[in-house]
């Protein structure tokens, strides 16, 4: 027998047993808008809590008076879009408000899945971004948020604050690759 299979022959005899894998940890925690509320101001971005009967769209126009071209399906929106419309139009657009259907109490992040973004580069090129989100959608974990998210689209993401960087000489530089605010609005 040549000396390849006689090592192979030794290698399949000598083969241990299967183990089983490790039981996976459960990180649970309690999920508390307090804590999502700290970790997303001390990534930059910002919580407003909104009352019960308070039209958003009379928030949004608080919060952006400046902003001229909104692109939403929850309130009346200046600019149309949807998966066809051109990048052009939507770096052009100042304020994307969507709907966030998860949110994250460890690190601030909510899940954005893709049927609530008009647009998959909406929430990346608009200026200014506010996402609503209920305030009994906020889970814990990562971990929780995984086996949480219904994936119902070929995409979603997480959004944590707004677009930052530090790459150039160490300065930080917000708005660099995406929205240069984020604004959850919690109902």
């Amino acid at each position: 027998m040549p000396s390849r299979e006689s090592i192979l022959a030794a290698v399949r005899a000598n083969r241990p047993a299967a183990t089983p894998l490790p039981p996976v940890a459960d990180f649970a925690g309690e999920a508390t808008v307090e804590q999502f509320t700290h970790w997303l101001h001390f990534i930059g971005g910002q919580v407003i809590r909104l009352a019960p009967a308070q039209p958003l769209d009379q928030v949004v126009r608080q919060l952006y008076p400046d902003a001229t071209r909104i692109a939403s399906d929850l309130i009346p929106a200046t600019v149309p879009v949807d998966q066809q419309t051109p990048t052009e139009v939507l770096e052009a657009v100042d304020v994307a408000v969507l709907r966030g259907e998860l949110g994250v109490a460890e690190n601030g992040a909510v899940w954005v899945p893709e049927v609530n973004m008009l647009h998959r580069a909406l929430p990346m090129i608009s200026q200014h971004l506010a996402l609503v989100l209920d305030h009994r959608s906020i889970v814990a974990t990562m971990h929780q948020a995984y086996a949480a998210v219904q994936h119902t689209g070929n995409y979603g993401v997480f959004i944590a604050g707004p677009s930052k960087t530090a790459d150039i000489e160490q300065s930080l530089v917000i708005g660099a690759h995406g929205a240069r605010s984020l604004v959850v609005l919690l109902r």
